[in-house]
């Protein structure tokens, strides 16, 4: 009997995203401005009007403005339609400019591995006092959304409704100086810094997990109540 091994070698096809037979390739000599707008928008601007605003190229990159009330049925419709197929959410975030006339601008990028296609999509906010901060939350959508817009929370306080646990992350949940990358958030802060340094001792590191992770059971006794009844009820997303 042999003690021979076969190794062959197996038969595969190498298959790439995109289009039947383009190869991926880096784009070079992009323009600062214009070139190539990506197809999408113009199915955008079929399925929804209106509700689709101007759209533009920069370094190769499109960046398309939505009416914000829209946001959810825009986004699902791009994750579903098989023309679509952005299936990859890779980031949530806010610009805020230091012209006060400006609004803010909830941005979402959004990838489609299928068609290697990127687009940003844009909501504007005014600020003009009346308007609230907020937008419909694409948790439904891409469930990767769920730290990312609480963190646009935390930093910014915008609204994401239809989140299932909208609260802060990055800051501690009884933070009660404001939302610190807003334009109007001074540098130092907004308390004194022995207030600062009052507030950071007296904050209980272990409150920042869930009940079945605290490992030291007064942990759990000294959050506030509100936080009590929701960690008892059982595991929440983002937990």
């Amino acid at each position: 009997m042999s003690d021979k091994v076969s190794h062959a070698t197996p038969s595969f096809e190498v298959l790439y995203p995109g289009q039947p037979g383009d190869a991926p390739a880096t784009l070079k000599n992009v323009p600062h401005r214009g070139g190539p707008m990506n197809p999408s928008v113009e199915a955008l601007r079929a399925q929804f009007g209106a509700a689709i605003g101007r759209a533009e190229v920069v370094w190769g990159e499109t960046t398309v403005y939505v009416e914000r009330t829209k946001v959810g049925e825009i986004c699902a419709w791009l994750q579903a339609a098989p023309t679509q197929s952005y299936e990859y959410l890779s980031d949530v975030t806010a610009v805020e400019y230091r012209d006060a006339t400006r609004p803010v601008e909830v941005v979402w990028h959004i990838r489609s591995l299928k068609f290697r296609r990127f687009l940003r999509l844009k909501a504007e906010i005014p600020k003009d006092g009346k308007t609230p901060l907020e937008v419909p939350s694409v948790w439904p959508v891409w469930k990767g959304a769920d730290w990312l817009e609480r963190e646009c929370y935390d930093m910014f306080g915008i609204n994401f409704a239809g989140h299932p646990d909208l609260r802060r992350i990055l800051m501690w949940e009884q933070y009660k100086e404001g939302f610190p990358l807003r334009k109007d958030f001074p540098m130092r802060g907004r308390f004194s810094r022995s207030e600062q340094l009052k507030q950071a001792l007296a904050a209980n590191p272990e409150a920042r997990y869930s009940k079945e992770e605290l490992s030291i059971s007064d942990a759990f006794e000294d959050l506030p109540l509100d936080m009590r009844k929701r960690l008892a009820g059982g595991e929440k997303t983002g937990e």
